[in-house]
């Protein structure tokens, strides 16, 4: 059996989005950017994912532009990266508030090592969307936002969903990272595939960081308690 760090690099090396999305949409590919992200992404798999052990499959929602949408890596912004993963990055140090929050967490549980031997974070679409908003700015679009993307996109969502699955050898439960639209898709889409025996719903780091701030160590205590065996 390949390691994850290998089945994780060769999907994306082979990812493409081979469908029409509606006029407007933007799809975002960090592994078609040049060597400089190749080389971060490669070596934060090898350095995390260099075995074969199982792992709680986490499902976001899709790469945002200043995290997975530059560093290829979910949750994982340029900062992050450097300063908690001990990889360098050459780039500009992004900051997407999401990111802050997972590295919290991960924090919390003793560190970048400990957190990655029991979780694999992946999304249910696994290439980042834009569109441009009302003020000419190109801004985060979710797989979701509009019926006529989600359609489109639905062959594509089924078979990565599989391929996660795959890569984390995760069969049994699946974490869906937001409790709305999130995860009434992905609970959807599961009552017709059977992918997962059961979906277990956290709060979306963004929401957490916009809406509930103050209460913040609960919620990192929720997602050690839920993610951990350990907690």
């Amino acid at each position: 059996m390949k390691q994850i760090a290998e089945r994780v690099i060769s999907f994306y090396k082979e990812l493409k989005l081979e469908v029409k999305v509606p006029t407007g949409v933007q799809v975002l590919n960090p592994h078609n950017g040049g060597e400089a992200t190749t080389e971060v992404f490669e070596r934060f798999y090898r350095k995390y994912y260099n075995d074969t052990k199982p792992r709680k499959l986490v499902l976001g929602i899709n790469p945002g532009r200043f995290g997975a949408g530059v560093t290829g890596i979910p949750f994982t912004d340029p900062k992050r990266l450097v300063d908690e993963c001990g990889i360098p990055w050459n780039g500009p140090l992004l900051h997407e508030p999401s990111s802050v929050f997972v590295y919290d967490v991960i924090k919390a549980c003793g560190g970048a090592e400990v957190f990655y031997s029991q979780v694999y974070i992946s999304s249910v679409c696994p290439l980042g969307l834009t569109r441009e908003n009302e003020k000419g700015r190109q801004v985060n679009y979710n797989y979701y936002d509009s019926r006529k993307l989600t359609t489109a996109l639905l062959p594509f969502l089924e078979w990565n969903i599989a391929r996660q699955q795959e890569i984390a050898s995760s069969y049994e439960s699946c974490y869906c990272l937001g409790k709305g639209t999130n995860y009434k898709f992905l609970s959807s889409l599961n009552k017709k595939k059977g992918f997962f025996k059961e979906i277990i719903p956290l709060d979306h780091p963004r929401y957490i960081v916009q809406y509930k701030q103050t209460e913040r160590n609960r919620y990192i205590d929720e997602y050690l308690r839920v993610l951990l065996s350990n907690k």
